[in-house]
């Protein structure tokens, strides 16, 4: 499938979460981002260095920057199951606004076209790093990164593009 693009609309898709009692539950994409404008990134792993120390970090130091610009939702995605991503965002105590969803078995990631496979290395499939602008659930920007880069999605590339 060819990676999503600028003026592609978004697929639905199932993603998962805890609530506050640590129970599975899962969210539609289409619910959190129809008639608004979200943020959609993607990281290849949880706890992975540049996902932890600078992609992440990057999205909720300017959560209020991003807001203040129009922003309703700001959702970060990885190939991991919700236990993991709730582990995860419990690194970032100071997070108010960054959701935190899981793409266990990699079905949203492929729907946008999106994967990267790492066997070869022992990662399985994982998430290409991106970052999307969707309004209203079509792409207004697509910023994807080659494998092992970190250039073009950070959170001052989106502010940028606001």
């Amino acid at each position: 499938m060819p990676p999503i693009a600028v003026g592609d609309a978004i697929p639905d898709g199932i993603l998962a979460y805890l609530d506050d009692e640590n129970k599975p539950q899962s969210v539609s994409i289409h619910s959190l981002a129809a008639g608004k404008k979200v943020i959609i990134f993607g990281v290849p792993g949880a706890f992975t260095p540049t996902c932890s120390l600078k992609h992440v970090p990057g999205f909720i130091e300017r959560a209020e920057e991003l807001k203040g610009k129009g922003v309703d939702e700001i959702i970060c995605i990885s190939v991991n199951d919700p236990f993991v991503m709730n582990s995860w965002a419990k690194t970032f105590p100071e997070n108010k606004h960054v959701k935190f969803l899981a793409d266990g078995a990699a079905k949203y990631t492929n729907a946008l076209g999106l994967e990267l496979d790492l066997t070869e290395k022992g990662l399985g499939v994982r998430s290409k790093r991106f970052a999307l602008l969707v309004e209203d659930l079509k792409v207004k920007v697509a910023n994807v990164e080659n494998a092992g880069e970190f250039t073009v999605s950070s959170a001052e590339d989106i502010i940028k593009a606001l």
